[in-house]
Formats: C-alpha cells, sequence, structure tokens
C-alpha cells in the first residue's frame, strides 16, 4: 500500500510541473556567468530551458556565431540547470567556459528553477510567453532546428 501511495504522490507531483497555455510563469532571479541577476519578467517572449550538459551544448551549437545580443533582440533568455554537475568542475572548467560566450546564460546552481520546466535528457525547452504567461512550448532535440526557429523570431 505504501509503494501504491508512494507512485500516486510522484504521479501528482510531476502533473503540478505541467505548464498549461494562459498559465502565467512565477517570477523568479537568477545570476547569470558574470554573476549579474536577472529576473523573469514580462518582457521576456521566448524562455529557453536546458536542464543538463547536453541540452546546453544544443543552444551553444544553435547560437554560434552569432552576434553578441542575439537573444536579447529576440527578448530570449537562456536558462541552464548545472546543480548535477560536480561543484568543482563547475567552477573550475564550465563557469569560466560560460565567460566566452556573447549571450546571457542564466544559471540554476541549485535547482531552485529548471525543474518547474519539465524537458527530458539533452532536450531543450522552448517557452513561449507573452505579457508572462505561457503562449505554447516546443522541445528540440536537434540545433539545427533551433537556430531555425529563433531565426524566425525576430519581429
Amino acid at each position: 500500500m505504501k509503494i501504491i501511495t508512494l507512485l500516486l504522490l510522484g504521479l501528482l507531483s510531476t502533473a503540478a510541473l505541467a505548464l498549461e497555455p494562459g498559465e502565467r510563469l512565477a517570477p523568479w532571479t537568477l545570476l547569470d556567468q558574470f554573476d549579474v541577476p536577472y529576473t523573469l519578467n514580462e518582457e521576456t517572449r521566448i524562455l529557453l530551458v536546458a536542464r543538463d550538459m547536453d541540452g546546453a551544448k544544443l543552444v551553444n551549437t544553435a547560437l554560434e556565431g552569432k552576434s553578441e545580443g542575439y537573444l536579447d533582440e529576440r527578448q530570449a533568455v537562456f536558462l541552464a540547470g548545472i546543480s548535477r554537475m560536480p561543484s568543482v568542475i563547475a567552477t573550475l572548467v564550465a563557469l569560466p567556459k560560460t565567460r566566452d560566450y556573447d549571450y546571457r546564460i542564466l544559471l540554476d546552481r541549485d535547482t531552485r528553477i529548471a525543474p518547474r520546466y519539465p524537458t527530458g535528457e539533452g532536450d531543450v525547452l522552448w517557452l513561449q510567453l507573452q505579457d508572462g504567461r505561457l503562449v505554447a512550448q516546443r522541445k528540440f532535440k536537434e540545433a539545427g532546428a533551433l537556430e531555425q526557429a529563433l531565426a524566425a523570431e525576430l519581429h
């Protein structure tokens, strides 16, 4: 009986994480790779979420060679969950490397924010927002497809 109860509780907590169109995303603040705070706000149109290294690499490949401000022009931000990375590697290798990128990376260092946005291993979750509300969402597994979607977003 305990196992069934635990399974049901797990299913309910997973269902609670599902995002529905029209839902307002709760604001949060994270530091980027330069320790500059960013707060999710109603101006943000696109939230890209990668919860692992493979997802982050996909975003990096899609943005390779793009000009500084490419995401800003699209009112887009990139959230990377890095809490699964050993802290020594994150501090000595990964974080210094992120400072070389021409785009802001919001770093979820302690698994506070990224779990709110369910996505699979190696995927990038794209949340399309309007006035802080979820309009649509899609997942990307290929950098080329993500690159094309971002290119189409310039208004």
